[in-house]
């Protein structure tokens, strides 16, 4: 059997943390941040978690689970 390979898209995108969480970057700090004021840009540039109901796909694309 071939071995599994990860999502590329993934594994660009998300990093696991030391208690197993899966941490992401937010969105909408690309482009167009002329219009944002400074608050909702600094904001944007602090990294989360993602949620646990998206927890088990994206395991799945890392090839993890």
């Amino acid at each position: 059997m071939p071995k599994m390979k990860t999502k590329s898209s993934a594994k660009k995108r998300f990093k696991l943390t030391g208690s197993g969480q899966i941490k992401r970057k937010q969105a909408f700090k690309s482009h167009i941040l002329t219009k944002k004021s400074k608050k909702r840009k600094l904001k944007l540039t602090h990294s989360s978690l993602v949620h646990t109901s998206d927890k088990a796909n994206i395991l799945q694309q890392l090839t993890l689970k």
